[in-house]
């Protein structure tokens, strides 16, 4: 599957997945391939929902939606600048998925699959993340399949940073 975009529109790649799949490894990628803006969902979050996790703690529904809606807020400002942006961003819920597909940006959801072992073992080799290895379960369990939505592209991770951007920008064709 591909999916075509036009060059002469904002887009929003959103790299998505459980903790530890590589968000931001591949967002900041993709960020430079393209020539994009870079973001990270992480830093949207309140200090409050950032001790939340911190404390092993998975967050409720109630705490992820305004941090939703503060990106889709950002994202709108940011396809009126005629930016274009990625954003790693767990994207676990289809109705968050949802939320920031209404930003008058062309978004494209690149869900980063794995398996638990493999991403257990990413989680436990980072260091300084506030997002612990004791909150994975939470996370797979919380996860909405996307791969039946129209413009998520699944990804598998068991594979080098450079095979991952090169199956991406494989499946993402820019039109003039």
């Amino acid at each position: 599957m591909s999916i075509s975009l036009s060059a002469k529109k904002p887009t929003l790649l959103v790299c998505m997945g459980v903790s530890g799949c590589g968000k931001s490894t591949v967002a900041k990628a993709l960020a430079e391939h393209y020539d994009f803006k870079y973001y990270d969902a992480d830093d949207f979050h309140s200090e409050r929902n950032k001790a939340h996790m911190a404390a092993g703690k998975p967050l409720t529904d109630a705490m992820r939606l305004p941090w939703v809606h503060t990106m889709r807020e950002y994202f709108q400002l940011q396809a009126q600048r005629g930016n274009s942006c990625t954003l790693a961003f767990s994207g676990l819920r289809a109705a968050h998925r949802k939320v920031l597909r209404d930003t008058d940006m062309q978004t494209v959801y690149v869900f980063l699959q794995g398996s638990k072992d493999v991403i257990a073992k990413r989680m436990s080799a980072r260091t300084e993340h506030f997002m612990p290895l004791s909150l994975l379960d939470s996370q797979f369990a919380s996860l909405e399949d996307p791969r039946k939505e129209e413009d998520v592209l699944t990804i598998d991770i068991d594979q080098t940073l450079s095979g991952i951007i090169k199956d991406i920008s494989g499946k993402i064709i820019f039109s003039h």
